[in-house]
């Protein structure tokens, strides 16, 4: 079933919309909070806790593109689940990937402009970058892949991603400054 047709049963609240959503999406949504959580009993609640979400946020919620709605969704719950069982601790192979962002990525609540707007930059920011480099940007801090995962996925040496990581990185925060993102 195409997400349209699936979005559709989630606006006429019929239940086989979370069902649809499943058979397309379990998969990758298990991948998503797998790279975050390591108890499985952790991921499987997340990912009902997404699913039950986007129960409620749709409608008044017309995502135009259902797989990145459910996968941030899916990656904030997440992080959230990790935050709560980790507490003060910050020993994940995640919160490593979010420190690096934090180095570029200015504080929001330092900043006037929306996270929408800071979004939007970036992956505008990402459409000029070639494809090697956004992809593997995007396993990195999207999906929370491992260094070694991605150089596998890809057929390069972790050296090799550390470097287009480090240089991305800081050609964002170059960008994001030109935008008007102060980092500091």
């Amino acid at each position: 079933m195409n997400d349209k047709s699936i979005i559709e049963l989630f606006r006429n609240r019929d239940e086989q919309a979370i069902t649809e959503l499943k058979l397309k999406y379990d998969t990758l949504c298990c991948h998503i909070a797998g790279n975050i959580l390591s108890q499985r009993e952790d991921i499987e609640e997340c990912i009902n806790t997404a699913y039950y979400d986007i129960w409620n946020r749709i409608p008044p919620d017309e995502p135009d593109d259902l797989k990145t709605y459910l996968c941030r969704i899916v990656k904030n719950k997440a992080i959230d689940r990790l935050k709560y069982n980790t507490a003060a601790k910050r020993s994940s192979q995640l919160s490593v990937s979010l420190d690096e962002l934090a180095e570029c990525i200015p504080d929001r609540q330092q900043d006037d402009m929306s996270a929408k707007k800071l979004a939007e930059v970036i992956s505008r920011f990402l459409r000029t970058q070639d494809e090697r480099h956004r992809k593997i940007f995007v396993r990195r801090y999207w999906y929370g892949d491992s260094l070694s995962k991605i150089a596998e996925y890809f057929g390069m040496n972790e050296k090799t991603v550390a470097t287009y990581l480090f240089r991305t990185r800081k050609k964002l925060k170059e960008f994001l400054k030109k935008e008007g993102f102060e980092h500091e």
